[in-house]
């Protein structure tokens, strides 16, 4: 009969690295207090005012419409390809981070869309989105 000679470990719990930890945590607070402290040494009352509002707000997303035909709609106005670049330019210029979605009907011809994406560049907007929707599998 075969008899067990070894004997069996009991897991340890190594607690080091959370000792670690506990004492990294506590340098950082004791920094970050030390320069709280340093930031009330000042003695400044600060002005208060009772409505605040942001300096500017983001624009929104200038939406282009492209129809099959070629025709370029903006906000519900058409355009054509030189208003929509005066149009483009001056978005650029008042905000330099400008988003523009680009919305080409699905059968129409892509060069219309590329002429209107390749305005957005001249126009110096590097935030073009192309809108497109998820085709239905259900539908046939």
């Amino acid at each position: 009969m075969p008899l067990k000679t070894h004997t069996i470990e009991e897991p340890n719990l190594n607690l080091t690295p959370m000792i670690d930890i506990v004492f990294l945590l506590i340098i950082f607070f004791m920094v970050g207090t030390r320069f709280a402290e340093m930031e009330r040494q000042y003695d400044i009352e600060l002005p208060s005012v009772s409505q605040a509002q942001p300096l500017t707000t983001l624009p929104d997303d200038i939406t282009i419409n492209v129809r099959r035909s070629g025709e370029i709609i903006v906000n519900g106005t058409p355009k054509t390809m030189d208003e929509l670049k005066t149009e483009l330019v001056a978005a650029s210029t008042n905000y330099q981070d400008q988003a523009v979605l680009v919305r080409g009907e699905g059968q129409g011809p892509y060069q219309y869309v590329i002429d209107v994406v390749a305005a957005c560049k001249e126009a110096n907007i590097r935030v073009i989105s192309l809108a497109y929707r998820l085709e239905d599998k259900g539908k046939p």
